[in-house]
């Protein structure tokens, strides 16, 4: 709504703080379109080349990019916008219902600024909101209601086929550390014996047969201390223990090959 020009019948009873829509107009938030058009004047046919800036159903328009407050707005609910017959090429107008209501004439600078600038405007007021938001709950209720078409499901992969299981290692055991295998356990009577008085009798006779005895376990192999040394001695003393052994055993070796 540009300063002086008569308001719409919509727009009569609505109360703008000005430093309110200049904070707005010039606020670091993304707008919707932005973009130099040339305006047709309210009172004179010459146009002139405005910076507009759209946010939501607000139309601002800057002297040029760098202002810092805007000229005017054009709240654009209850309107229409068409492409129109003008002086200027690309030309189309915002329209008001109502006998006292403006119609803004605008122009773009080529063909494909003035088709995003009308998708832009066409989208922008909350009327056109509310058609879509009908819309998408009447196609949510027919999905729901088993009249769409139904979703697609997520297919779930195929597992990998399973791996052959590896034998468990088998441990590596001295003859003298192996097992002894385990005795059978004895066989469980199937009938409980005769009872006399509340006392169990039990038969002379063996219940069960044993199995075959195992055999013996093998004698543990202990390691020799010459000498009485024992395992934990120093290896200084060992070799000299086991050094004497090996000359004695040298000299009587010796001591043979002399002798005829």
């Amino acid at each position: 709504m540009a300063p002086g020009s008569p308001p719409g019948p919509a727009i009569a009873a609505m109360k703008l703080n000005e430093r309110s829509l200049a904070f707005y107009a010039t606020c670091d938030a993304p707008v919707d379109n932005a973009g130099f058009l040339y305006k047709k004047g309210g009172r004179h046919a010459a146009y002139h080349r405005r910076w507009f800036v759209l946010r939501g159903n607000m139309l601002f328009y800057f002297e040029d990019a760098a202002s810092r407050e805007p000229v005017g707005v054009i709240i654009l609910e209850g309107c229409t916008v068409e492409l129109v017959e003008a002086a200027e090429e690309f030309a189309f107008a915002v329209r008001f219902a109502g006998t006292r209501a403006r119609t803004y004439v605008l122009a773009a600078e080529s063909q494909a600024a003035m088709e995003g600038w009308v998708k832009a405007l066409s989208r922008a007021s909350f009327d056109y909101l509310r058609l879509v938001v009908r819309e998408l709950e009447q196609q949510l209720a027919a999905v729901r209601g088993g009249g769409g078409m139904a979703l697609p499901q997520p297919q779930s992969l195929p597992l990998p086929p399973s791996l052959p299981s590896a034998p468990a290692p088998v441990p590596f055991l001295p003859s003298a550390l192996a097992p002894v295998p385990a005795l059978p356990l004895p066989r469980r009577p199937s009938a409980l014996p005769p009872k006399e008085n509340g006392c169990a009798v039990w038969s002379t006779e063996a219940t069960f047969r044993p199995g075959p005895e195992p055999p013996p376990p093998p004698p543990r192999r202990r390691a020799s201390a010459p000498h009485g040394v024992l395992d934990v001695a120093p290896f200084a003393r060992l070799h000299e223990c086991y050094g004497q052994e090996i000359r004695a055993l040298r000299g009587q070796w010796l001591s043979s090959r002399v002798q005829p």
